[in-house]
């Protein structure tokens, strides 16, 4: 294993290196080839990595590369750790990773920046490994920027669009508000525990008593990097911005992968946040409200790639809401789950989006189930795990986050299950819009819509047999299951049993399911029976629907009290502080010497009466001063 474990983000890392240099001299077809094929040698590295913990009774171990930063009592070794945790995330990671490049050898196949594409997306997966890989937050941290580096270079791809460039600078902007939080919570760490190392952090504070003030600070501000990478409230805005990237960017990184490192970082660092129940309060709190804002706003979008993106945001909230009610094995549950049928979606939205000529608005969609077998029929396998219809994959971990939610608050579980429900409506209704009904674009149009090639249906096909049948991982004690995520997770991962009833549990799950189920049949009727479609350049009329389609107008709130205030601050900062007061010390030095000069060079007559004149006077000036002070 030690042999093996520096390869998995070596090997990304190389793929980077290649395909950057040779993007122009090198064909497609290699590109693809390298970039793949790269990610899939360290997929592979990584199942055997896994299997090798599968037998091992000490379950974690750590790599040690070399000594990085070495200064006075602050030790940072570049080293890894692999443990249940970690090993899991690395097939998530490259077993996502390569069915994504694989999708993205069709669907990019035209574009003309291929192989900086590809180059970027190694780069991506290699900070990735490294966020997950890292034994102390150190290494952690330089993952997880590296991660907000290569999403402002993916969103903003296609930087010629103005608008596109905006969605990368705001993402990264976003991103560093909460990485301050982040940083600030490792130097308190440093502080507090005298190491970054989770090796000498974690058995430290597990001798701690519960609500110390400082270990509440430290954890909001992790919490709080947590919020922008993650996109939680109010740090959220930037992710459906964040859509301006191409489709397979959008799989990867806001449904499978870097969304997910907030939730990563949490359920690491699960020690902490048990011993801070205040802030486990907050998370609960910020989670479920996410996901219900989210899911509202999603239900009025037609963008089928902004629906998604709401969506990614929403679940998200469900993940924190689970590690806010201590259900850290359920929430990391769901981001596998979520991996999923998330990538799924976003990949069948892609193939949509291809066959429909780069058309994203649902209102031009309609009729495409025939058109699109295999994307049709992925997507709704997605749909349906998404929403939490059994025995697929989103309902088992769903009800494992609600079962838990419902223990520690009903008020909570009532929340999430009316989030479940709105979330079973706007996805079928994304569904019915983009394939029921008839075409509603032209004949021509029509004409050309085909099925996508088997690059980009078989990550589909694949996706959709794990969001089909990857809740085996995890089945509950209630369906008989042996709970085997929870089982291999424990070493590492704080774990709290559910004290509830079989009995309580399965009406739990009934309401939730029967709660999907009408949202399904309401949005069946509206968008099939009726045929109801969202007017083009309409806003609804019902106060909540105006909320729901202005996005709660949070991009228009942050840029009246934050960017307004901000840009008139800059302009006084220039106009007066600037150009009047530090221009005018500069200018008015010149001006000052220029003037001078004016007149100084006037005793530069050239008459040598006056200069023998001017030496006398100097003689005299210091025979008087000689005398008078010496």
């Amino acid at each position: 294993m030690e042999q093996l474990i520096w390869l998995v983000p070596l090997l990304p890392f190389l793929g980077f290196v290649i395909n950057g240099l040779g993007r122009k001299s090198l064909s497609k077809g290699l590109v693809g080839i390298i970039g793949s094929g790269v990610i899939l040698a360290s997929f592979i590295i990584s199942v055997v990595i896994f299997f090798s913990l599968q037998g091992d009774t000490q379950k974690s171990h750590e790599v040690f590369l070399f000594d990085w930063i070495s200064a006075g009592t602050l030790h940072i070794p570049l080293s890894f750790l692999v443990d249940p945790l970690s090993s899991i995330m690395l097939l998530i990671i490259t077993g996502i990773g390569f069915l994504i490049h694989l999708y993205s050898t069709g669907y990019m196949h035209d574009d003309e920046g291929f192989g900086k594409f590809f180059s970027y997306l190694n780069l991506f997966v290699f900070f990735m490994l490294l966020l997950v890989l890292g034994s102390n937050y150190i290494v952690m941290f330089i993952g997880w920027e590296g991660v907000g580096l290569c999403s402002y270079l993916l969103i903003g791809f296609w930087y010629t669009n103005t608008a596109y460039a905006s969605a990368a600078k705001k993402a990264f902007v976003m991103n560093r508000i909460g990485d301050l939080g982040f940083l600030l919570g490792v130097f308190l760490l440093f502080n507090f525990f005298g190491s970054v190392e989770f090796s000498k952090i974690f058995p430290q504070a597990a001798n701690m008593l519960p609500g110390n003030n400082t270990l509440v600070l430290i954890t909001i501000l992790l919490f709080i990097g947590a919020c922008g990478k993650s996109a939680q409230l109010p740090l959220f805005t930037w992710l459906p911005d964040a859509m301006a990237g191409p489709t397979p960017v959008s799989a990867l990184i806001h449904a499978a992968t870097m969304v997910t490192a907030g939730i990563y970082m949490i359920a690491r660092s699960s020690v902490l946040f048990d011993l801070a129940p205040l802030t486990q309060h907050i998370i609960a709190i910020v989670g479920i409200t996410t996901a219900l804002v989210a899911a509202i706003i999603a239900l009025t979008q037609t963008d089928i790639k902004k629906v998604l993106a709401y969506s990614t945001v929403s679940q998200l909230g469900y993940m924190f809401l689970g590690l806010g009610v201590g259900a850290y094995t359920g929430s990391f549950f769901h981001v596998l789950t979520h991996a999923f049928f998330k990538a799924l979606l976003f990949l069948g939205a892609g193939s949509v989006i291809h066959a429909m000529h780069h058309e994203q608005d649902m209102r031009h969609m309609g009729g495409l189930r025939k058109k699109l077998p295999v994307t049709f029929l992925t997507m709704m396998i997605g749909t349906i795990a998404i929403a939490g219809l059994p025995p697929f994959s989103g309902f088992f971990s769903k009800d494992e986050i609600l079962a838990n939610a419902y223990q520690y608050s009903p008020i909570l579980w009532g929340v999430g299950v009316l989030t479940a429900f709105l979330t079973s409506f706007y996805m079928f209704r994304m569904m019915f819009l983009t394939f029921s009904g008839k075409y509603r674009g032209t004949h021509h149009e029509e004409s050309h819509v085909h099925e996508s090639p088997k690059a980009m249906t078989i990550p589909l096909i694949i996706l959709a047999i794990l969001a089909a049948i990857g809740g085996a991982i995890n089945i509950p004690h209630v369906f008989g299951g042996n709970e085997w995520l929870a089982h291999w997770l424990s070493p590492v991962v704080a774990q709290h049993e559910l004290e509830l009833s079989h009995s309580t549990e399965f009406i739990l799950m009934a309401v939730s399911v029967v709660a999907a189920i009408i949202a399904l049949f309401y949005a069946y009727t509206r968008y099939v029976k009726s045929a109801r479609v969202p007017v083009a350049d309409e806003a609804p009329r019902s106060a909540l629907a105006k909320l729901s389609y202005h996005k709660f107008y949070l991009d228009e709130i942050y840029d009246f009290i934050i960017t307004k205030p901000l840009d008139a601050f800059s302009r006084f900062f220039y106009r007066i502080i600037d150009t009047k007061f530090i221009d005018g010390i500069v200018n008015g030095l010149g001006w000052s010497t220029s003037e001078a000069s004016k007149g100084v060079r006037l005793l530069q007559s050239g008459n040598v009466g006056f200069y023998i004149f001017m030496m006398v006077i100097g003689i005299i000036a210091l025979l008087a001063y000689t005398f008078y002070y010496i």
